[in-house]
């Protein structure tokens, strides 16, 4: 008999096809399970940004960001989940990890896409699932 029950998922969104792949196997997980989903966006922005003082640029990508996660929300209410977002800015992998191990949040899986939009494309993973993969104390589930 499994003991161990799923309730909660992290999935690491941004906006790539792999991330909507994302999406999808942890809508199918939580209907099985009856959880919900928090899609967490990591914007990864180191702290003297040249485009800091770029407006038009920031509030584009932004405008981008909430569209991505409003689609996300829609097709998880269409299949009966909940589902919450959260956006993150810094180093997108330790944003990852540091809200999938708060104590308060109790997420039991994360479900990450296994490349996104990183202009560094390795070669089975994306920088970002590989270290997640490494680096998560709750169990992984890569979407290719």
């Amino acid at each position: 008999m499994i003991k161990k029950q799923v309730s909660k998922i992290l999935v690491p969104m941004d906006g790539s096809k792999n991330s909507k792949r994302g999406l999808e196997m942890a809508i199918s997980v939580a209907r099985q399970f009856g959880a919900t989903i928090t899609g967490v966006y990591s914007i990864n922005e180191p702290p003297h940004s040249e485009f800091r003082g770029v407006g038009s640029v920031r509030d584009s990508f932004n405008d981008e960001v909430k569209k991505f996660m409003e689609e996300a929300k829609v097709l998880a209410a269409q299949n009966g989940i909940v589902f919450k977002e959260k956006l993150m800015r810094g180093d997108i992998g330790y944003n990852i990890i540091k809200l999938a191990h708060n104590k308060k949040e109790k997420f039991n899986l994360i479900i990450i896409g296994s490349r996104g939009r990183g202009s560094i494309k390795e070669m089975f993973f994306g920088s970002v699932s590989n270290y997640v993969i490494h680096a998560s104390k709750i169990p992984v589930l890569v979407v290719k």
